[in-house]
This record gives structure tokens, sequence and C-alpha cells, in this order.
């Protein structure tokens, strides 16, 4: 039954579906961020297949996107929610927008407040994100690719 859950927790880790409008495909890909060091005490950084993953471990999820199309894709828009396994932190695109709020408000993290039970307001944290979302500025031309990310940290 242990093996069971921990396949479990990993499927909850992966983004869901990320949603893309005209003929974009997305391909999701999830790596676990482990640091280190050489033989000449030199750290790295290396991206690895989450096969084990516990609280506190940071991971990197990517999302590559292809215009599969024969025209631009104008006004490209991806929304992913955020992994309920999972807390933001950071991503690695600029323009990137998140929702505290289940998509309902976008912006900036440190430009979003959150209510609370009593009715008052506080600052969003990272662990408020529930969903993140790119807006491109440009079409993306036929046949055009790139890459998306976002960081996250497991509760």
């Amino acid at each position: 039954m242990k093996i069971k859950a921990f396949f479990l927790f990993l499927a909850a880790l992966a983004p869901a579906q990320a949603f893309a409008a005209n003929n974009v495909a997305l391909d999701n890909s999830v790596f676990v961020e482990r640091v280190t060091t050489d033989a000449a005490g030199k750290e790295r950084v290396l991206l690895e297949e989450p096969k084990v993953v516990v609280p506190g471990d940071k991971l990197v999820f990517v999302l590559n996107y292809r215009n599969a199309g024969n025209q631009p894709a104008d006004k490209f828009v991806v929304t992913n929610p955020m992994p309920s396994a999972v807390r933001f932190a950071g991503a690695g695109n600029a323009g990137t927008l998140v929702s505290v709020d289940g998509g309902k408000a976008w912006g900036a993290l440190e430009t979003l407040t959150v209510i609370q039970p009593d009715g008052t307001r506080r600052a969003a944290q990272p662990a408020d994100v529930t969903h993140i979302r790119w807006a491109f500025q440009k079409p993306i031309p036929a046949g055009g690719t790139g890459k998306l990310m976002f960081r996250g940290v497991v509760k």
C-alpha cells in the first residue's frame, strides 16, 4: 500500500494539463533539483527525474510549447493549475502572472492579497498561489517553439 500511495503522491506533483489556445501543443515535465559537489569541491545543480521526493525538495516544472498550426498563434495564453502538493517558488519567464483565488484575479504575487476568515486582507504568499498564467504579447510563428517554467517546493 505504501508504494501505491507514493505513486499517487508523484502523480499529484505533475501539473494538471495546462490549457492553451490556437494550435499550440504543450508537453509538461517535472524535475527534482539536486545540488551535488564534484571532486574539486564545486557545487553543481542537477535536474533529475522525480523518483523519490520528500517535503522540502525543490521542483522545476517545464512546459514546452510548439505552434503546430499553419498560422501564427496570436494572443496565446497558457493557464496551469498549481499542483496541490507543491508550494509555488517562482517562475522563470518574464510576464508570468499568478492567481491566489482559483483563477478569478491575476497579477504579480506581490500585488495580490488574500481575504482572511475575519474579512481582513493580507499580502499573498507563495503558498497561496493556485494557478500560473503566461500571456504572450507577440504571436508565436507557425512552427515556433519555446519553453515556460516555474519552480515549486514539495509541501
